[in-house]
């Protein structure tokens, strides 16, 4: 199993970016896939996430209103739209998949098992 995040950059407040998570190795409609987020010096945080068929979506609550997850299963993809960036924004991105099956938590970095290499997200004038 293999997940790469792309679409990191600089972009100044207020701008936007759109991240792409892309799996190979899994059946990619069986797998949640979660976002999370590491600022310098700080833990790994949950931002957003979204069951296999895309017809459940999280987001944390210091991006709702302004990050859209979604999925094509067609091109085994999941999207971060992210808009109206603020500095504090600036971190790592990293994709995560999991089947999430019990009482695993869609927001819980600890239950998910594939992870990528990460996306630099920095959000600066």
């Amino acid at each position: 199993v293999q997940l790469q995040a792309f679409g990191g950059g600089v972009v100044q407040p207020g701008g936007f970016l759109r991240l792409s998570c892309e799996a190979s190795g899994l059946t990619f409609s069986r797998y949640f896939v979660g976002w999370f987020r590491q600022a310098p010096g700080k833990e790994r945080e949950f931002a957003a996430a979204i069951s296999g068929s895309g017809g459940i979506t999280l987001l944390a609550d210091s991006v709702k209103g302004r990050f859209t997850i979604s999925r094509d299963n067609a091109r085994d993809t999941v999207y971060l739209q992210m808009n109206s960036l603020k500095p504090g924004y600036t971190a790592v991105y990293y994709c995560a998949a999991d089947r999430l099956l019990g009482n695993q938590a869609m927001s819980e970095k600890n239950d998910y098992t594939y992870w990528g290499q990460g996306t630099h997200v920095t959000v600066s004038s």
